[in-house]
Order: structure tokens, then sequence, then C-alpha cells
């Protein structure tokens, strides 16, 4: 069963009952992106790390080139 038909079959049996409608899938996608990134920066801070640009900071170590001295 595909996404839409499942959709399509939870948005009958939800009419039918009379509950409210169920979101349409991808409806909530950006979301749940934020809620992880404020999940990932909160168990940063709880580990004692920075809690953002983490990503920039490590790749500049990564490239930095090195003194030869």
């Amino acid at each position: 069963m595909s996404i839409t038909q499942q959709y399509l079959l939870d948005t009958y049996r939800a009419h039918r009952l009379g509950e409210p409608p169920v979101p349409a899938p991808g409806a909530n996608d950006w979301q749940v992106v934020r809620e992880l990134r404020e999940y990932r920066r909160f168990n940063a801070v709880v580990a004692g790390r920075p809690a953002h640009g983490r990503i920039r900071l490590a790749l500049r170590r990564w490239l930095r080139p090195h003194s030869s001295c």
C-alpha cells in the first residue's frame, strides 16, 4: 500500500468516525527537521560542547594548513 493510499484510507476512516482529518503526508516535514536540530543543540549543550558552529569549526580544523615549524 502506498503512502497516498494509506492517507486516503485514514482520511476516510476519520471522516466516518467523526474525527479530525489526519495531516497530509509531508505536511510536517520542516517541523520535524527544526525539532531535530533543536534536539541536537540541546544535547550538545548538556554534553558541554558548543551548540552552534560545530561543523564550520570542524571543517576549519580539518582544512587549516599545517605549519611546517
